[in-house]
């Protein structure tokens, strides 16, 4: 990553919000050990402020797609108050191994980190924070059609997390019993090697602004993505739509 490429990701500006097409396998801010981050790039986003934009949200490591920046403390502070009350729409695109037999449905089970040793590792716990995401079947891949790495049906969904818990999507996937294709965590993945995290940010949907229409933006597929989702079905673009970018 260097400045030129991160400008080059970004989905949509204005004077309060940035959207940025996150790439998979890239943290977005230091963690304990350090490291290359999206953060350290956020300086070339300023387009005139005298601070760079900071995050409103968080993605995982090896999620791709829309992040949220706000671009002073002001703006930080709205986005941040949308959030928390859980005014900002997110819809996650996933390719999972197997697949729920019906086309929609509510996940509600609370998690709970694993233990101290794990870190930010999480588990189904019936004591644990409530976490609630919806789902809904955008195609299939059956193996009689097609013939997967490991011979597993594959299911494409968009999940809508209700909740904002740390890996969310990825443990209600698993415990379900359809984990996510390519998850070394709670899937079955490798550790090294693998086809990459079939999880992407999508789009969001942020009701910035008191008086105009929510601002949508979608985020292009990632490349890593194309092959499952064509398997199951997508065949739609690759582009980034955006709404509002003539904004300043």
């Amino acid at each position: 990553m260097n400045p030129e490429e991160i400008v080059a990701r970004l989905l949509y500006r204005d004077g309060l919000m940035l959207v940025i097409d996150k790439p998979a396998g890239f943290a977005v801010h230091k963690g304990p050990k350090g490291g290359e981050s999206l953060e350290d790039y956020f300086g070339a986003l300023r387009f005139g402020l005298p601070r760079a934009p900071a995050l409103a949200h968080r993605l995982d490591r090896d999620t791709s797609g829309c992040l949220v920046l706000g671009r002073h403390r002001k703006a930080l502070a709205e986005l941040g108050r949308l959030f928390k009350a859980g005014r900002v729409g997110k819809t996650y695109w996933a390719v999972v191994e197997g697949g729920p037999e019906s086309e929609a449905g509510r996940i509600d089970l609370p998690l709970a980190r694993k233990d101290a040793t794990r870190g930010w590792w999480m588990k189904h716990d019936p004591q644990g924070q409530p976490a609630v995401t919806t789902w809904q079947v955008l195609g299939r891949a059956f193996t009689s059609s097609w013939k997967p790495a490991g011979g597993k049906d594959l299911t494409w969904l968009a999940l809508e997390p209700v909740t904002g818990r740390t890996h969310q999507l990825r443990v209600h996937c698993a415990v379900m019993g359809w984990a996510i294709v390519g998850d070394s965590v709670y899937g079955t993945a490798p550790r090294l090697g693998g086809a990459g995290l079939h999880l992407h940010a999508r789009e969001v949907v942020v009701p910035l602004y008191r008086n105009r229409p929510p601002i949508r933006v979608a985020a292009p597929v990632p490349p890593h993505m194309h092959e499952l989702l064509r398997a199951c079905g997508w065949v739609g673009s690759t582009e980034c739509v955006r709404s509002n970018t003539a904004s300043p």
